[in-house]
């Protein structure tokens, strides 16, 4: 008997996107551990975003290979994740994949501007504040052909993309 492979799952997008909400339910529904991303962040990576100071690519490294080493554990106890995190270039989700001995799905949670910058300027006790999204926005590379991703329009309502993500995991007949 063949041993079913559990999702590996990276839900990502700029701050305030609400990679939070949806991959904490799409654990819940899939019953696979959530990990929180931001959590994994070292604390001057959280000092300097509080400070509105933009992370470099050398502040990221660190951060997304703790994020892939926490995912491989999950993988390599027989546990599927799902993971918020931005992961927003390409090279940002190499590092991902390339740390994990499985197939990572991406899903890109995608709104415009406008949407996600009157959300953060309502969230309350975020490290994160709204000056920093137009840097998101400038550092976002959409997933490409070459990945295993799709794209969800965030204006549709929680249970709506909650319904998306879990259809995007069914292979395609």
């Amino acid at each position: 008997m063949t041993r079913v492979e559990k999702p590996l799952i990276v839900v990502m997008g700029v701050a305030g996107s609400g990679k939070t909400t949806i991959a904490s339910g799409l654990a819940e529904n899939l019953g696979v551990p959530f990990v929180e991303g931001d959590s994994l962040h070292p604390i001057a990576n959280v000092r300097k975003m509080a400070a509105g100071i933009p992370l470099t690519d050398d502040d990221r490294w660190p951060w997304l290979k703790a994020i892939g080493e926490r995912m491989e554990v999950e993988r390599s106890t027989g546990h599927g994740v799902v993971v918020s995190c931005s992961a927003l270039k390409h090279a940002y989700r190499d590092c991902l994949r390339k740390q994990v001995h499985g197939k990572v799905h991406f899903i890109l949670l995608d709104g415009s501007r406008e949407l996600i910058g009157d959300r953060m300027r309502k969230r309350k006790g975020h490290f994160m504040p709204p000056a920093l999204l137009d840097s998101q926005f400038a550092t976002l590379e959409k997933p490409t052909a070459d990945e295993d991703a799709v794209i969800l329009d965030i204006s549709h309502t929680v249970p709506v993309l909650l319904a998306e993500a879990a259809r995007s995991l069914v292979p395609a007949p």
